[in-house]
């Protein structure tokens, strides 16, 4: 057989790509995570993580960030023996039962097998002013910038869980935020919803789209539209948080089936339609996305991949792992 680098290579490392890399490294493979920034992705963005089984901060009624939950998995995953480095991958060949991937900095790395963790990025809106105004008014990420715009009017763009939770969170800076959903109703789980619905310190316009950022230096004004009679109006505003829906990273996977939104489509072993390519998180066909989701697929997609290396190296092991 062919030598290579590592048995596994995780590409990302959200909660999907931590959890693969530490059951990857208990199963005794040599497991390579490759993350073009910090380790977290939109976990890292999660002001209040209320929702993973089990984890609660010491006082109680109070909740970690997803920060701190993205530091304890990727020491796990460390602990197990997963390595990591910082690096943008940028192209992914198979040939024969071996993968290379190509890295920016002109290296090469060749694995058995592929975990897919690459996640989703924010989907902008794609209207006038949005990209002029990106840093001076405009955001992706409302506990990234959110502190900048303390007691100012902030507008939130979006209706699902991302917005909603992102609007709580700018709720504790000003008292003047206003959400605005296109729809009737949140797509948000609904005890999200019910959160901000009854928050003193947001206003929710539903029916209602963006239509344009105004400013000079700065974001200073919105142009709004009601969705039902198509009144357009201008309402001044200091920031604006989009947070539209999101894009998957696809794009070293071309190959693989995808669904109609463009994400990556498996079975239920995470295996996609390339023999050796398995897939997990935010990037992978889901109806919920969800941390403890991306965290149990990644879990499946390394077990997965361990016994597809086992077959290839001739060790297939027989039962289930526990």
């Amino acid at each position: 057989m062919v030598k290579t680098d590592v048995d596994l290579l995780i590409l990302g490392a959200g909660p999907a790509g931590l959890t693969a890399a530490q059951y990857g490294g208990r199963a005794n493979l040599k497991v390579l995570v490759i993350e073009e920034l910090a380790p977290g992705g939109q976990a890292l963005f999660i002001n209040t993580l209320e929702n993973y089984p089990g984890y609660l901060a010491s006082t109680p009624g109070t909740f970690k960030s997803g920060f701190e939950l993205i530091q304890d998995m990727h020491q796990q995953a460390i602990n197990f023996g997963a390595t990591f480095i910082t690096q943008t991958a940028q192209a992914l060949h198979k040939e024969g039962d071996i993968f290379t991937v190509s890295l920016e900095s002109g290296a090469t790395l060749r694995s058995l097998a592929v975990i897919v963790a690459t996640g989703a990025k924010q989907r902008p809106l794609d209207i006038p002013g949005e990209f002029d105004f990106t840093g001076r008014g405009v955001s992706y990420c409302a506990s990234c910038d959110g502190p900048f715009f303390k007691g100012k009017k902030i507008f939130v763009i979006g209706g699902g869980d991302a917005a909603c939770d992102e609007a709580q969170f700018l709720s504790r800076l000003s008292s003047q935020v206003v959400l605005v959903h296109r729809r009737d109703r949140f797509r948000a789980q609904k005890a999200l919803a019910e959160r901000v619905l009854h928050n003193p310190h947001i206003t929710v316009r539903f029916n209602t789209r963006l239509k344009e950022i105004r400013g000079e230096k700065k974001v200073s004004s919105l142009v709004l539209e009601n969705t039902l009679s198509g009144v357009s109006y201008e309402e001044a505003g200091d920031a604006v948080f989009i947070l539209a829906g999101t894009i998957p990273q696809t794009s070293l996977v071309p190959q693989v089936a995808k669904d109609e939104q463009g994400y990556i489509i498996t079975d239920q072993k995470m295996a996609t339609s390339i023999d050796g390519i398995f897939c997990a998180g935010d990037v992978r066909a889901c109806p919920f996305r969800q941390v403890v989701v991306a965290a149990g697929e990644g879990a499946v997609a390394a077990h997965s991949a361990t016994a597809y290396i086992d077959r290839i190296k001739g060790e297939e092991s027989f039962g289930e792992a526990r």
